[in-house]
């Protein structure tokens, strides 16, 4: 049976099997140990029962203010080797609880690239909507947009951070 836990400073060395995925968005060391220090219970990962290695694992973190405190979901990512067995669902379910019941946050949001359809058909169905598209978000070679995807927690009743925005933004117009 999988099991999940705290992200370990060692696992830094562990997971390049899960890192090393074009689909994945990797950082620098500094990036994850912030993560580690300031939001730990939302820095998990999944491991194999029968040889420990990382099946997979979930980066997140809270920000904003007044109804715009939120979760955050900085990566959530599977092995290959381990993908279609409801290991992401799992994961997004764990960090979307601690949103809730430890942060008691309004909504959970996620950037995806708009590129990506296998990944947004996914959060599609874990419940989340696109919010808005965020123009030029990912640099690089080739700019792309991202989408801002949303899901409504227990806090938000009439689920006001689920409506759509008319109008696509730009990166330095996003509030966090």
């Amino acid at each position: 049976m999988t099991s999940t836990r705290p992200f370990r400073m060692d696992d830094l060395f562990r997971f390049n099997n899960v890192n090393l995925d074009i689909l994945t968005e990797t950082f620098n060391m500094p990036f994850y140990l912030q993560y580690m220090s300031r939001w730990p219970e939302l820095f998990t990962v999944a491991e194999a029962p029968h040889n420990n290695s990382i099946m997979g694992y979930m980066l997140g973190k809270s920000e904003g203010s007044g109804e715009l405190w939120h979760g955050h979901v900085s990566a959530v990512t599977v092995a290959p080797l381990y993908r279609r067995l409801g290991l992401a669902r799992s994961l997004m379910e764990d960090l979307e609880g601690t949103s809730a019941n430890v942060y008691n946050a309004y909504f959970v949001d996620l950037f995806v690239r708009a590129s990506n359809s296998l990944a947004i058909s996914m959060y599609e169905k874990f419940g989340y909507v696109t919010y808005r598209r965020v123009l030029g978000y990912y640099s690089g070679d080739d700019s792309e947009d991202a989408l801002d995807m949303r899901k409504a927690l227990p806090r938000d009743k009439h689920k006001k951070s689920m409506i759509p925005l008319d109008k696509p933004v730009l990166p330095q117009d996003l509030e966090w």
